[in-house]
């Protein structure tokens, strides 16, 4: 007698995996691709790109094309992905090199996304602030 195992995907899960993919190929299109016009984006206070942006044109704006400008090298390593079902979770490392100071930095961080459908409801970063202000002071 056999038993079957089904194991379902979770397309929450299965599109902010292809974000990181897209996040480590430098694709900017495949990162995006679960923001929505709708999606709250939310940068931890006391991180340099703090605040709120809604839809992919703000985050891309205010958070990636600065990031872009300002760091050399900058990176979020993926350590873990967890899928909480409609939350998922992904934790990491930041590093880079602030341009300005010439100054490393490597910092923890989480991110935290409440799904729906596959498409981002919103996304919310912590990280250690004091770690990346060091490296632009």
């Amino acid at each position: 007698m056999s038993v079957g195992v089904s194991i379902m995907s979770n397309k929450n899960y299965d599109a902010i995996k292809a974000h990181y993919a897209g996040s480590d190929a430098k694709d900017l299109a495949m990162m995006m691709a679960p923001v929505t016009e709708s999606t709250a984006w939310t940068e931890m206070a006391g991180f340099p790109y703090a605040g709120t942006y809604v839809g992919p044109d703000a985050v891309i704006a205010g958070v990636f094309k600065r990031i872009g400008e300002d760091w050399d090298g900058y990176t979020f390593a993926l350590e873990k992905l967890v899928d909480g079902g409609s939350t998922i979770v992904g934790i990491g490392t930041y590093s880079g090199t602030y341009r300005k100071t010439g100054k490393p930095m490597t910092a923890r961080v989480v991110h935290v996304w409440e799904m729906r459908d596959g498409k981002a409801v919103s996304f919310e970063q912590f990280t250690d602030t004091r770690l990346v202000a060091a490296a632009m002071g």
